[in-house]
């Protein structure tokens, strides 16, 4: 198939939904289709590529600190794509895909569409992110302007599928997870010097609100163990000043900033154990890359986190924002090494239904169905 995936930014991967992009793109490719993507940066060719939207200082930080940046639609853009395509995916209800929805609808292209951007990514980082009216008001948006002008929309797990349905959206939904990359598998390494001595506690993601990196550093504080802790913290975001100030109090320094995938993965591989404390989470594919390496997940039980699927039992498991009950969970692991090596083990294995190669399956015959479903209409 000739594939054209709809993102307003692919060639940084510093953000979840581009990073699931470009590993999507990728293994589109091995599976032997042509892919190209529509997307701000430098021409290519693979890419059509679109200017990026300026806007004042202020919410240009907003929106980069996120590591995010937004197209201007361009409808010539799309004329080309369009025309080469046999199927137009598209990532996110930016600006550019409504346009390019618009055109694809208008010349009769096969076209679907996933959903990556839950709406508390949004009314989080405008301090609203518990308002059930706020966040009701997005997936209405979403619903009313996109989502319910396609037949088929991907979603990465039973979770965000169940939000849609409630919230009026009528497309047919296919419940595929991201996928886990073939390169993230069991693996131990000796510790390097900055991490030997230590009882090393990982969460990787953005620092924003949703994800709750505080909840972590108040846990590692309260931990009976907190002199043999020391809490790592990948990524980037708007946050980070905040959590650098709330982590003083830790007796160890915390270690903060962005990884490439290669030496992320050399740290899963010499960690002692994950935590994911997001509230919110449509899937969370940096739990999975963890637990996939052999680090056991401490999850939190959110209502509004697909995150808590993957807990094998309760020792995995924290009420979300209660870092009280999560110091307990990080200190009862700290002191029953021989079970955490067992699980570890155990949340490899499990990792394997969550191949790569089994989701570009199955979102090829999304793509297929589609393809005939439009075949049909023409």
């Amino acid at each position: 198939m000739k594939i054209v995936l709809v993102i307003d930014q692919f060639d940084d991967a510093n953000n979840g939904t581009t990073i699931s992009a470009r590993r999507f793109a990728s293994a589109l490719k091995a599976h032997g289709n042509e892919v190209r993507v529509i997307a701000t940066g430098k021409p290519a060719d693979y890419k059509y590529a679109v200017r990026q939207m300026r806007f004042f200082p202020i919410v240009e930080h907003l929106i980069t600190s996120q590591g995010m940046r937004l197209a201007i639609p361009n409808r010539h853009v799309f004329e080309k794509a369009a025309a080469w395509a046999d199927v137009v995916h598209f990532m996110m209800p930016s600006p550019l895909a409504i346009m390019g929805l618009r055109h694809v609808e208008k010349i009769g292209i096969p076209h679907t569409a996933a959903f990556h951007c839950q709406p508390e990514n949004i009314t989080f980082t405008l301090h609203m992110g518990n308002s059930r009216r706020v966040n009701d008001f997005v997936y209405g948006k979403f619903r009313d302007t996109f989502f319910n002008r396609f037949t088929h929309i991907h979603c990465p797990s039973s979770m965000i599928a169940n939000q849609l349905r409630s919230h009026g959206y009528t497309a047919q939904l296919h419940v595929i997870s991201n996928g886990i990359s073939p390169e993230y598998v069991y693996g131990k390494r000796p510790k390097e010097d900055w991490m030997e001595g230590f009882f090393n506690v990982l969460m990787v993601g953005r620092y924003a609100g949703e994800k709750r990196q505080d909840v972590l550093i108040e846990a590692a504080a309260r931990c009976r163990h907190a002199g043999e802790i020391q809490v790592i913290l990948p990524g980037k975001g708007p946050l980070e000043k905040k959590y650098r100030h709330l982590a003083e109090k830790l007796p160890n320094p915390i270690v903060m900033g962005f990884y490439e995938p290669a030496r992320l993965i050399e740290i899963l591989h010499m960690a002692d154990l994950y935590v994911h404390t997001s509230d919110a989470e449509i899937e969370a594919m940096s739990c999975m890359e963890a637990f996939a390496c052999g680090l056991v997940p401490v999850i939190a039980d959110s209502p509004r986190s697909a995150t808590p699927q993957f807990a094998l039992d309760e020792r995995s498991l924290f009420p979300a924002g209660d870092s009280d009950t999560l110091a307990e969970r990080i200190d009862w692991w700290i002191e029953h090494p021989a079970e955490r090596q067992e699980m570890e083990r155990r949340y490899a294995e499990h990792a394997k239904q969550y191949a790569l190669d089994r989701s570009i399956q199955q979102t090829e015959e999304m793509f297929r169905q589609a393809i005939r479903e439009q075949g049909k209409k023409n």
